[in-house]
């Protein structure tokens, strides 16, 4: 039996609930009577142990599931009673004797509820709509990094099928160059100071820059001895904000040959005849289908603001710190998964706090958004953006299969779609701005939605 709902604030409710001993003690009679099957107690056979016995050993502990089991069914038809939208898990307390009347037991149950949102006039409301633009320019840079991620080397000097590198055997940027170094404070070697045949691009900004202004201009066989002071913030604290002087000798220097643009290379991006302008309406394909992508997360995330910004609700707290559990475990996995060592590493809710706050209003607004426009997922739509997921895939029907074999995954598809159509929605009533976004802009800054 529960009694009315008592309001404690905004979303807190309570319910006190109230349990007769006489159906509890029964329900443990009959429980621990199903457990004496199969009890085992030394020099009884299974089976045959004393009910006292069993109710000794087990009497505590059945009793404690009773209770839970009466009290939740309990709880939950109260809920049911007065059409309560349950937010999270309710905290269970037991009353104090005073509290309960001869032969029951009683429990507070303290909630909280789902709030009611309201969404504001969308009309009102400003959104940015970003578009980009793949140009020849920008198909012309992703042939280069194809290129330079194909670069092979060549000892500078040597005469191959692609030549010797030029006239200047000195060590310029963009060599690979091979190196003995030893590094002193004081006149007195350090650790992590000193290697031998240690390779590295000139260029690429893995050393130092005075490690790399010192290793420029010098041939095979030479040495340089040069100060290197270390910034105050390096990572090896024996000597950030030290001065060092290194010496280095250098011992091969390779030059950079990256293939010429032609048939072979085509071929060797999948084009199988090799013709150079399907593989760059391949390459703008896989770009434009990249910048669509980015573009909608940048449009996305305006939209998310706008609605956040003209809608009006109380957040529940116990979703949040739901939310901020999942949050935790998913940094903990991610780090785990980079070969950290999590097992005590401390991660403060409050730095997750925002972001599930965030979420959490995100997703009562978007789940009122769907409800009150009928803008539910269909699976038309969602057959069309697995086909989509699969385009850019080498076997497009194995990535259909690992989506339609797993309700989990098309789960995750159907959130995608219903975020997309309230996103169309939204940019149907609201002020949409065009925004015309860089190239380079765009692909450096992936928008989080």
């Amino acid at each position: 039996m529960a009694t009315a709902v008592e309001t404690l604030e905004k979303l807190e409710r309570r319910i006190t609930i109230t349990v007769p001993l006489a159906d509890v003690q029964a329900e443990v009679e009959k429980r621990l009577k199903i457990r004496a099957r199969t009890a085992k107690a030394p020099g009884f056979r299974p089976g045959k142990v004393p009910m006292k016995m069993v109710a000794q050993q087990y009497g505590y502990q059945v009793e404690t599931e009773v209770l839970n089991d009466k009290v939740g069914r309990a709880f939950s038809e109260a809920a049911s009673e007065n059409n309560l939208r349950v937010a999270g898990y309710p905290r269970i307390e037991p009353k104090t004797s005073e509290g309960a009347a001869e032969g029951t037991v009683a429990f507070d149950a303290t909630f909280e509820i789902y709030p009611d949102v309201k969404i504001g006039d969308l009309s009102a409301a400003e959104v940015e709509k970003v578009k980009s633009e793949v140009t020849d320019a920008e198909i012309d840079k992703t042939i280069d990094i194809l290129r330079k991620q194909r670069v092979h080397y060549h000892v500078k000097g040597e005469q191959g099928d692609h030549g010797d590198g030029g006239a200047d055997q000195s060590a310029q940027n963009g060599d690979r160059v091979t190196v003995d170094f030893v590094g002193k404070i004081d006149g007195v070697e350090f650790q992590g100071g000193k290697a031998e045949d240690y390779p590295f691009v000139l260029g690429e900004g893995r050393m130092l820059p005075e490690f790399e202004a010192a290793a420029i201009g010098l041939k095979v066989g030479e040495s340089k001895t040069f100060p290197l002071p270390f910034p105050a913030d390096y990572h090896g604290k024996d000597v950030a904000g030290k001065t060092a002087e290194f010496t280095i000798t250098m011992k091969k220097i390779e030059w950079a040959h990256m293939p010429e643009v032609d048939t072979e290379f085509a071929k060797s991006l999948g084009i199988e005849d090799g013709d150079m302008n399907k593989m760059r309406e391949d390459i703008k394909t896989n770009l434009e289908r990249e910048v669509n992508g980015r573009a909608k997360s940048q449009t996305k995330d305006s939209v998310m603001n706008a609605l956040i910004a003209a809608s009006e609700l109380d957040v529940p707290k116990a979703l949040v710190d739901q939310d901020v559990e999942r949050l935790i475990e998913m940094a903990r996995q991610d780090m785990a998964q980079r070969g950290m060592n999590v097992k005590d590493m401390p991660f403060p809710p409050e730095l997750f706090t925002s972001q599930a706050e965030r979420r959490v209003r995100l997703g009562l607004i978007l789940a009122e958004v769907v409800k009150a426009n009928k803008l539910e997922a269909t699976q038309d739509q969602v057959k069309s953006q697995v086909e989509e997921f699969a385009q850019s895939y080498e076997d497009p029907q194995q990535v259909l299969k690992f989506y339609f074999s797993d309700r989990r995954r098309l789960a995750e598809v159907e959130a995608l779609v219903l975020e997309e159509n309230v996103v169309n929605y939204v940019l149907g009533k609201a002020k949409v701005a065009e925004k015309a976004v860089g190239f380079d802009e765009l692909m450096g800054n992936n928008a989080q939605g």
